[in-house]
Parts: C-alpha cells; structure tokens; sequence
C-alpha cells in the first residue's frame, strides 16, 4: 500500500512540474529570453546607425547595452526554463549582428578608413571570425560539448567590447574640461589607436582559437557569498561607477589578455614538469 502511495506522489509531483511549466508557458514567461534577443539585436542595428551618422560614441554605448541584454537573456531562459533551439539561433544572429558587423563597422569609421584598402580586409577578418566563433559555440551546444567552466576562444561579446570601450576611452581625449580618467590608461590611447588593425587582428584569431577563457557560470570567482567574491566585484562596480570609459577598457583588455597569460602558465608548467623517465632515473 505504501508502494502504492508512494508511486501515486510520483505521479501526483510529475503532473504538477507539469502544470508550473503550462503555466509558465501560458503567461509567457518563455517569451522573455527572446524579448532581450531582440533587444540585443536592436541595439546592434542601433549602433549601425550611429555609426554611419559618425556618432560613435552613441554608436559605442549601444553595443555595450547590447551586451548587457546578452547577458540578461542567458539568466532568463534559465531561470524560466525557456531554452529552446531557436533560442540559440536567434541569440547567435543578434550576437553576429551587435558583435561583429556593428563593431567592425564602427571601427572601419573610426580609424580603419584611414588605411586605405587595408581597412577593408581586416574589418572583414573581424566579421568573419566572429560568424566562425559562434557557428563553433552553436555546434558545440547542440552535441552537449560546451563547458560551463570554459569557453573555447575568445568569446565575441567580449572582442566587441573591447574595441566599443576604446572608442569611449579615445573619445574622452577630445573632450573638453574635466573629465574623470585613469591616467594610466589614457596615456596609452594614442598608442592602441595607432595598433588598432593589428588589435583587430589579434582578436579575430583568438575568437577562432581554442585557448579556454573563464565561462564565471559557476561563480566561483564572483561569487558575492563569499568575502573574495563579494570584495571583487564591489571594486569592479566602484571602478565602472567612478572611471566608466577607462574601466570598461581596461577589464575587457585584462579579460582577453587572461586567456594568453593561463595558457603561458599551462605552457610553463608542462616543460618544467619532469617527465616518466626523468622520474625513474632520479629515483634510481
């Protein structure tokens, strides 16, 4: 009889997973993670736009509101339950549009037109790495490989907001009175602005490389339970807050660098680790 009873809770709490999820459903709740696709989308076009208008910092500050809303649907289609597959799709093409095209458009008239022909190449390489970049993740995802721990490149948001944050960061060297800046940083922009096809280069390759890049899905690292966690990104709200040009500049470069850095690390460890052999023969 217990058996019985117990399989009929079973059931009872299956029918009922069930119905949360019908409900959910029914108020449209699954729709919200594609209402911030678009709105990732929009933004993207957005900075097209500006861009062609010459308005760039505008144009800047819509790819990184496009990232925000990138970030937003992820959580939201999983705390709703609304992944699907065309979820996945709809996201890589918003992502293509506001991280790839808008970006490499918006660099082509902030600096690359200045080049010549040579413009023409490198904002493409950009393009196009970016589509290979997230036909990868895309493909990954679908056969159940990607890593909640690690991506595998350099994620695009990420190359995107590099070159959105600079273009906010050089913009402030033209403006007039005072503005609040990290010197360090701002030294160094007539520099990047100069090396800013070859930054673009560099970034197309590592979007397409297999060096792992830090996922924070597990929030080991930001973690806000922990004092680490919590110490870290309260810095990092107080930098954006204080300094927001420099600081998003600098913690999207520091991102992307990361990557290179771990894979020296790695690289190191393993020449210095001795091998099988060189073990049996110490010990000998």
């Amino acid at each position: 009889m217990a058996e019985v009873k117990g399989e009929h809770m079973e059931q009872t709490q299956k029918i009922h997973g069930r119905i949360d999820m019908a409900k959910i459903k029914k108020t449209g709740a699954v729709v919200l993670p594609s209402l911030f696709t678009i709105a990732n989308m929009a933004f993207g076009f957005f900075a097209i736009i500006s861009a062609s208008e010459r308005n760039y910092v505008l144009a800047a500050w819509f790819i990184l509101m496009s990232y925000v809303m990138d970030m937003l649907d992820g959580r939201v289609a999983r705390l709703v339950h609304g992944e699907s597959s065309f979820g996945v799709e709809i996201d890589s093409l918003s992502d293509w549009m506001s991280f790839g095209i808008a970006p490499a458009y918006l660099m082509y008239n902030f600096v690359l037109k200045d080049y010549g022909f040579w413009a023409y190449p490198v904002a493409f390489l950009y393009v196009l790495c970016g589509a290979l970049r997230l036909a990868r993740f895309n493909l990954k995802a679908h056969f159940g490989e990607s890593s909640k721990m690690y991506f595998q490149g350099l994620p695009i948001p990420a190359a995107a907001g590099i070159l959105a944050s600079f273009v906010l960061a050089y913009s402030m060297l033209e403006a007039e009175g005072n503005v609040r800046s990290i010197k360090l940083v701002m030294n160094q922009m007539p520099f990047v602005y100069g090396i800013i096809p070859f930054i673009m280069i560099a970034l197309a390759l590592l979007m397409v490389s297999s060096i792992p890049y830090a996922a924070f899905k597990q929030g080991n690292l930001l973690n806000p339970n922990s004092i680490k966690g919590l110490f870290l990104i309260l810095s990092i709200l107080f930098l954006i807050i204080a300094y927001p040009q420099d600081a998003l500049f600098l913690f999207f470069s520091l991102y992307a660098i990361s990557g290179l850095l771990a894979l020296m690390y790695r690289a190191l460890v393993f020449i210095r680790k001795p091998s099988d052999g060189e073990r049996t023969r110490d010990e000998g």
